[in-house]
């Protein structure tokens, strides 16, 4: 999934979003409410989690302009504040769960899958295109009776061209959305990567599975699997 997490403390900011990368995620972790908000206009995103004191605007009222903006990837809430009249606030203004600090990253990420099967992009716990399936808590792609773990920026390509089996990838935008705000990915970056998930299907018997399309981009190719359809 593609994340926005919002916390001004880099000391818990970076963590979390360490261990949400681990754990498969893209995430975008900005310090400020002004940054996200600029960011959620322009990119998709299947959750938020969103730290309640900020800096200028807070989190509730940065839930609330983003509910107001007809946004509805779910909210993850975090705060220092656990009574029951903070966390009705919370709710009111559009969070659809909290999480009090500080917080135990297990719990995180239990609280993500959960609310992450709410997303409206949201299409399973398992990607299925004809014998190829990519298991979304595990980082695994599975082909007929072999499987392999996948690297988190090799999972999340092969979740982008799974999620869309038809459609072809363009570099461009590859490279918009398989790398985390603040980073430039290097010129061959993109190449390097496609090479890299090439070896890991290959050992499965289906390194073919991704095809360049000269002057376009990448897709899968589906030729060979036994069913072309994705779940």
């Amino acid at each position: 999934m593609r994340l926005l997490l919002v916390e001004d403390d880099p000391a818990q900011r970076l963590p979390l979003q360490i261990a949400l990368r681990q754990a498969g995620h893209m995430v975008d972790a900005v310090p400020d409410a002004e940054t996200a908000e600029g960011l959620w206009l322009s990119k998709d995103y299947d959750l938020l989690i969103v730290d309640w004191m900020l800096p200028g605007r807070s989190g509730i009222e940065l839930c609330r302009r983003y509910r107001q903006a007809s946004k509805g990837a779910p909210v993850l809430m975090l705060t220092a504040k656990d009574t029951t009249a903070d966390t009705v606030a919370g709710l009111d203004a559009g969070a659809d769960d909290y999480l009090v600090k500080p917080v135990d990253v297990l719990e995180l990420l239990a609280r993500v899958r959960a609310l992450g099967r709410r997303s409206p992009y949201w299409l399973g716990d398992c990607l299925t295109v004809g014998d190829l399936q990519l298991d979304l808590m595990t980082l695994t792609v599975h082909y007929r009776d072999q499987q392999v773990m996948l690297a988190a920026q090799e999972f999340r390509l092969m979740e982008m061209l799974m999620r869309q089996p038809q459609r072809v990838f363009s570099r461009e935008y590859l490279e918009a959305n398989l790398w985390e705000w603040g980073s430039e990915p290097e010129s061959n970056a993109l190449s390097r990567l496609v090479y890299r998930l090439r070896q890991r299907l290959s050992s499965l018997g289906c390194g073919d599975v991704i095809t360049t399309v000269h002057g376009l981009g990448y897709r899968l190719h589906l030729s060979g699997l036994t069913d072309a359809s994705a779940g």
